[in-house]
């Protein structure tokens, strides 16, 4: 939906501004220029709604999307009809025909994809488009030096390629100072250098911020679009894309001693005002925001006030101390979760996970609201 406005259904909002997404692809862009932009849109661009999200990040002038599977290649095409799009998951099995079908192109990791891939192009009577992935050092998804060495004695096989990228991805690019990067950056250099020449791709929203070296042709950024700030080396230069708000349903004072939550692992010291939030693990708020007493848990914002979650958070419930909170708080009323004053990495931090994982967990009760994007 489009706008602010709130179903009297829904328990709470998320609000994707897609001028600031827009925004943050262009500063990206103009950062790593002449090095291309890309956009990474899997996992329903992070949770936030491919259907929105592609189309203003490819108003914005991005070209080049990477998606996880063939289901979400398939989706983005339909919306950006002229766009390159690489599956990062290469070629699920029997997945090849999806995947033509919706002109996207594999990321191939192994000799088995690339003959797969093959086998299926050559039904169409040209080369295959596809990119190739190295393992520089992850040890995840990619070609190992023995795999680009068989691939590079089967010419019949290599000259069946269209190779449009040869990319890999970094372990540690959200610490400058891990050698691995360097590292990892000189086995990617030397692996490739092994395969017919190509544009290359090895930094994603960490990686771009380690400098012009760490470029190539081509940088992958995903959650810096949406407003993340992973980077350990500095403010990525990038803005807040998301605020999320859940409904208070109840407002109730304790006294000093009772118990809040499943197993009462919180109590009262002191006559507490508390607002009983809409929100809850099944929607992606984790558990570890509980709050025992004297271990803190996560926090809130109540009319631009901190709020402490306290007790358990259960499946579609927190409940938080408003006491001293000024101002009247009342049912109906919308806390932040995520907005100005706590970011998606704090969010994160409280859980004992990251931000990546904090988006892509919000869950389909809250409702998306999209702001912006337009020419």
């Amino acid at each position: 939906m489009t706008g602010l406005a709130l179903p009297p259904e829904a328990t709470g909002l998320i609000t994707i501004d897609l001028d600031a997404l827009q925004d943050n692809w262009r500063t990206l862009a103009k950062l790593v220029a002449p090095s291309e932009c890309a956009g990474v849109v899997k996992a329903d661009a992070y949770g936030l709604g491919a259907s929105e999200i592609i189309p203003a990040l490819n108003l914005a002038g991005c070209r080049t999307f990477f998606i996880a599977t063939p289901e979400e290649g398939r989706a983005a095409r339909q919306l950006a009809p002229d766009a390159r799009l690489f599956a990062l998951d290469g070629l699920l099995g029997g997945s090849a025909s999806l995947l033509r079908a919706a002109n996207v192109t594999p990321v191939l990791s192994s000799l088995p994809e690339i003959e797969e891939w093959v086998a299926e192009a050559s039904q169409a009577g040209r080369p295959a488009p596809a990119a190739l992935q190295i393992d520089s050092g992850l040890n995840r998804l990619g070609l190992s030096e023995a795999d680009i060495k068989a691939l590079v004695a089967r010419p019949d096989l290599l000259a069946a390629l269209d190779i449009r990228l040869i990319m890999s991805h970094l372990a540690c690019a959200d610490d400058p100072a891990d050698p691995h990067n360097d590292a990892q950056r000189a086995e990617f250099d030397r692996r490739r250098a092994l395969l017919p020449p190509a544009p290359a791709s090895l930094a994603a929203s960490d990686g771009l911020m380690l400098g012009k070296p760490f470029h190539y042709d081509l940088v992958r950024p995903g959650y810096a679009l949406y407003g993340g700030q992973a980077f350990g080396g500095g403010a990525t230069p990038v803005n807040p894309v998301v605020t999320l708000q859940a409904r208070v349903l109840q407002v109730r004072t304790l006294s000093a001693g009772d118990s809040v939550g499943y197993s009462a692992t919180w109590q009262a010291s002191r006559p507490t005002r508390l607002a009983v939030v809409a929100a809850g693990y099944a929607d992606g708020l984790a558990r570890a925001l509980s709050a025992a007493s004297g271990e803190p848990g996560g926090s809130v914002l109540v009319a631009g006030q901190l709020a402490p979650i306290v007790g358990r958070v259960s499946m579609d419930l927190i409940t938080i101390d408003i006491t001293d909170v000024a101002g009247n708080v009342t049912r109906g009323d919308l806390v932040t979760l995520i907005g100005p004053g706590l970011s998606i990495e704090t969010l994160g931090r409280a859980a004992g996970t990251i931000g990546y994982e904090v988006l892509t967990r919000l869950g389909p009760r809250f409702v998306r609201s999209y702001t912006g994007g337009g020419a």
